[in-house]
């Protein structure tokens, strides 16, 4: 199945969760903030959003520092 990540075309199997995919591009769960169709999708509900067939994802990266 289709999707777009952060402008770019990914495929991903049916089923996936947003949460999977996250896993999938190593990132760190509690660090990234996640726009699905141009909604914020609250960090709490990503394991149980499944995606869907040309769903458009932002994923951005929160970083620290001092």
């Amino acid at each position: 199945m289709q999707i777009v990540v952060n402008g770019e075309s990914r495929d991903v199997p049916p089923g996936t969760s947003l949460g999977e995919l996250i896993a999938s591009l190593r990132l760190e769960p509690r660090r990234v903030a996640v726009e699905r169709n141009r909604r914020l999708v609250p960090r709490s509900v990503h394991h149980q959003t499944l995606l869907n067939e040309r769903d458009e994802l932002e994923i951005v990266t929160l970083v620290g520092g001092g």
